[in-house]
C-alpha cells in the first residue's frame, strides 16, 4: 500500500511539474495579433518574463517606449502589417532581441539604437518606406543570418553590411539599389543573394562578388545589368543563377538560355584571356584566384535534394571555413589586394 502511495505522489508530482512548465510557457508568449487596437492597452502582465510579444495585424501607428524598455528578456518581436512610421529609440534595449518583423508598415528609417541589437539574428524590414538603413549596423550585428529589405525605397546598402560575416540570405529585391556596397567578399557564409528588380537603377556587379565561397543562389534579373563579372564563374557552389530582363551583352543571352554551365564556361574562358582578347588585363587577378583555390578549372555543377528551400532559408551542405573568417586571413580577400600589381599571396 505505501508503494502504491508513493507511485501515486510521482505521478502527481511530474503532473504539476509538467503544468508549471506548460504554464510558464503560455505567460512567456503574448499573442496580440489581430486584435483591431489603435494603441496598446496599459499592460497587466510582467512585460519582463515575455519572450515572445506579437502584436501584428492591429492598426499601430506607434510603440510606446515604456514599454519596449521593458521587454529586457524578448526574443522575437512580431509588429509586421500596422501602422507604424517609427520605432522607439527603447528598442536598442533589447539586448536578446533574436527575431524582429516589422514588415508592413509605413517606417522610413530605423532608430539608430537598433545596433544595439546585438543579438539579432534575423530581420524582416519588407514592404516599409525605407530610403536608407542606419550605417553601423553591420559592425554591431555580428549574428544575423536573414536580411530582409525588399520592397523599399533604399538607393543603397550601407558599407557596414559586408561585416556582417555571419549573414546567410540578403533580400534586396524592389529597391533603388545603385550598386553593391564594397567589401562583398567578407560575406563568406552567405548562400542567397537577391538583388533583381531594381529596374534602371543596378547597372553593374561588382568584381569580388566572385569571391563569395559559399553562394548557392544569385538572383539579379529585371536590372540594367549589361556585363556579368568574369568572376561569376568561380563560384564554385552555385546552383542558381536568375538574369533574366537584363540587357545582357555578355554574355550573349543565346548562352544564358543553355544552362548555368554555359554560362560559367564563358565566363572562365574570357576570364583566361581577359578583355578584347588581351591576356594582361586580368591575368595577375586570375592568378590569385586560382592560388586561393576560388578557381581551379573546369566547374561541373550538381543539384539535388540536399538543397532545401523552407520561408526563405536555403539550407545546404555547408562546410565551415571560420579559419578564413579570422583577422589574418579576411585582408587576403580585399579587392585593394586582389587588384594591386603586388603579389600579396607570394612568399
Amino acid at each position: 500500500m505505501m508503494y502504491d502511495d508513493q507511485i501515486r505522489m510521482d505521478v502527481r508530482k511530474k503532473t504539476d511539474r509538467r503544468r508549471s512548465i506548460e504554464e510558464e510557457k503560455l505567460e512567456n508568449v503574448v499573442d496580440l495579433s489581430g486584435m483591431s487596437f489603435d494603441s496598446l492597452p496599459n499592460p497587466s502582465l510582467n512585460l519582463v518574463m515575455i519572450c515572445k510579444l506579437d502584436l501584428s495585424n492591429n492598426n499601430l501607428e506607434s510603440i510606446p517606449e515604456s514599454l519596449t524598455a521593458r521587454l529586457l528578456n524578448v526574443v522575437v518581436l512580431d509588429v509586421h502589417s500596422n501602422q507604424l512610421k517609427s520605432l522607439p529609440n527603447s528598442i536598442g534595449c533589447l539586448s536578446k532581441l533574436k527575431v524582429l518583423n516589422i514588415s508592413g508598415n509605413l517606417l522610413l528609417s530605423l532608430p539608430k539604437t537598433i545596433e544595439n541589437c546585438r543579438s539579432l539574428e534575423e530581420l524582416n524590414a519588407n514592404f516599409n518606406k525605407l530610403t536608407k538603413l542606419p550605417d553601423t549596423i553591420g559592425f554591431e550585428w555580428v549574428n544575423l543570418k536573414k536580411l530582409s529589405v525588399n520592397c523599399n525605397k533604399l538607393a543603397f546598402l550601407p558599407y557596414s553590411t559586408s561585416h556582417m560575416s555571419s549573414l546567410r540570405i540578403l533580400d534586396a529585391r524592389l529597391n533603388c539599389l545603385r550598386s553593391l556596397p564594397e567589401g562583398l567578399e567578407n560575406l563568406i557564409n552567405l548562400e542567397a543573394l537577391n538583388i533583381s528588380q531594381n529596374f534602371q537603377y543596378l547597372e553593374t556587379l561588382p568584381y569580388s562578388i566572385g569571391l563569395l565561397m559559399s553562394l548557392v543562389q544569385l538572383d539579379v534579373s529585371y536590372n540594367m545589368i549589361t556585363v556579368l563579372p568574369d568572376s561569376i564563374a568561380c563560384l564554385k557552389n552555385l546552383q542558381k543563377l536568375s538574369v533574366e530582363g537584363n540587357p545582357l551583352v555578355s554574355p550573349p543571352m543565346d548562352i544564358v538560355e543553355q544552362s548555368l554551365d554555359a554560362v560559367k564556361e564563358y565566363l572562365s574562358e574570357k576570364m583566361s584571356i581577359g578583355h578584347g582578347g588581351s591576356p594582361t588585363v586580368k591575368k595577375s587577378w586570375f592568378g590569385k584566384l586560382v592560388r586561393c583555390g576560388t578557381f581551379n578549372g573546369p566547374v561541373i555543377i550538381t543539384t539535388g535534394p540536399n538543397i532545401e528551400e523552407r520561408e526563405g532559408f536555403i539550407m545546404s551542405d555547408y562546410r565551415s571555413i571560420d579559419g578564413l573568417a579570422s583577422p589574418r586571413y579576411m585582408g587576403m580577400f580585399s579587392p585593394r589586394r586582389l587588384f594591386s600589381p603586388r603579389n600579396f599571396f607570394s612568399r
